[in-house]
C-alpha cells in the first residue's frame, strides 16, 4: 500500500469517527446545505431563502416569553379512553412520544411576560404526535384560558397540528366545540386571545381555536388549511392556485390579519399586548 493510500484511509476513519451525524443539515425549501448549529441560532430560519423550520414547546417558550416564565401542569385525563389498537396501543404510541419529548402531550402552556406584558402562552408541539388534538390538547387549551382569566391577562397560542387526534375518535372531535366555548369566556371577560398560526396547521384545530383570535397571526410560508390540497382538488376538479393555503396566500384574501418573521414575533405579541389590554384590569 503506497503512502498515499494510508494517509487517505487515516483520514477517512478520522472522519468517520469524530464527524457527528447532524453537523449539517439541507433546506426543505431551498436545498442549501446550512450549518446546524447556525440555524438553530437563527431561530431555525434558513438565512438563505426564510424558510422557517417547525421548532418545539421549550424553544417557544424561550423566544417568546421573558426569562423567569413558568411551566403550568398539563391537566389529567383517561388515557387510551377507547382502548384504541392499530399496529400498537394507542397507550404504547403515547409512551413513545413522552419519550422524545420534555412535556407530556402535544399542547403545554406557561406563564410568563413578554417584554414585560403578562400573558398566558400555549404552544402545540408537531413533534408530538403530528401536535393532534385529543382529550389532553382540550383540556390544557381550557387550562390555560382559565389560567388567563384568573390572572386578568390575554391569552397566546402557537398552533401546530395535522387536526384531531384519531385513536380518540368522537371524543377528539368534541374538543372542537369544547375549546371554542372556552374562546368565548375570555372574550366574555374582555381579554385578548391572539393566535400565531405555524407550520402546519391543519384539520379539526384550524376548524375551531385556531381561526377565532382577535387578531389572527401567521409564520411566513406556514401551511393552514382544514382539508389537504389534494382531497380539494379532486373535489372540486379545478387546478388550485399557486401558494394556496400559505400564510401569505391567506393574507392576501383576508384569512390572518398579518404575516410575521420568527424575529417579530415578540415584539409583534408584546404590542397587541398592549393594545388589547383592560386598562381596568391592569
Amino acid at each position: 500500500m503506497s503512502w498515499l493510500s494510508k494517509v487517505r484511509n487515516s483520514l477517512s476513519s478520522l472522519a468517520k469517527r469524530d464527524t457527528p451525524d447532524n453537523l449539517w443539515m439541507k433546506c426543505p425549501s431551498c436545498s442549501q446545505m446550512l450549518f446546524a448549529k447556525d440555524f438553530e441560532a437563527n431561530l431555525s430560519v434558513c438565512p438563505h431563502c426564510q424558510h422557517h423550520g417547525r421548532i418545539g414547546a421549550k424553544a417557544r417558550f424561550d423566544l417568546l416569553l421573558d426569562a423567569g416564565y413558568i411551566v403550568l401542569p398539563t391537566p389529567k385525563v383517561p388515557e387510551n379512553p377507547l382502548s384504541f389498537r392499530d399496529t400498537k396501543k394507542y397507550s404504547d404510541r403515547l409512551k413513545a412520544a413522552r419519550a422524545g419529548n420534555p412535556y407530556p402531550d402535544a399542547l403545554t402552556n406557561a406563564l410568563g411576560t413578554i417584554e414585560g406584558m403578562k400573558a398566558v402562552l400555549g404552544v402545540q408541539d408537531f413533534k408530538f404526535m403530528g401536535g393532534s388534538m385529543g382529550m389532553a390538547v382540550g383540556e390544557a387549551f381550557v387550562a390555560g384560558i382559565e389560567r388567563a382569566m384568573a390572572e386578568k391577562c390575554g391569552y397566546v397560542i402557537c398552533t401546530a397540528a395535522g387536526g384531531a387526534r384519531m385513536q380518540e375518535g368522537i371524543l377528539s372531535l368534541m374538543q372542537m366545540p369544547k375549546t371554542t366555548v372556552a374562546t368565548r369566556r375570555l372574550a366574555a371577560a374582555g381579554l385578548p386571545y391572539i393566535v400565531i398560526l405555524t407550520d402546519p396547521t391543519t384539520g379539526g384545530v384550524t376548524a375551531s381555536y385556531a381561526m377565532l383570535g382577535d387578531v389572527q397571526i401567521a409564520e411566513p410560508g406556514a401551511l393552514i388549511g382544514f382539508a389537504g390540497q389534494r382531497v380539494i382538488q379532486d373535489t372540486i376538479r379545478e387546478k388550485l392556485p399557486d401558494g394556496f393555503q400559505r400564510a401569505e396566500y391567506l393574507y392576501d384574501h383576508g384569512m390572518v390579519d398579518m404575516v410575521v418573521h420568527r424575529k417579530d414575533l415578540k415584539g409583534t405579541l408584546a404590542m397587541l399586548l398592549g393594545y388589547l389590554e383592560r386598562k381596568d384590569v391592569a
